[in-house]
């Protein structure tokens, strides 16, 4: 099974989840809370990760970082020479 699936699942559990105790609202005993509150825990704490690690693994961080290199090519200007410094 696939990272995509497993997260897609995840994201489905946990919707269901806060779904679920949307609909256990209704009721004065603390389940509902714990149903909306454990599936939104489930989405930021476990399904929002394993994406950013599945989206991001074939990155390059050098590309995001703001060094001088990563500045001058955003700002359109030719790149610092060595022997210039």
């Amino acid at each position: 099974m696939k990272l995509k699936h497993i997260t897609t699942l995840i994201v489905i559990t946990c919707l269901g989840a806060i779904i679920y105790g949307y609909t256990l609202n209704n009721e004065e005993n603390g389940t509902a809370e714990k149903f909306i509150g454990s599936g939104t825990l489930g989405i930021f704490l476990v399904a929002m990760p394993l994406f950013l690690y599945k989206e991001s693994k074939t990155r390059k961080w050098n590309d995001y970082m703001l060094n001088d290199e990563n500045v001058r090519k955003m700002q359109g200007r030719p790149p610092k020479d060595s022997d210039n410094v």
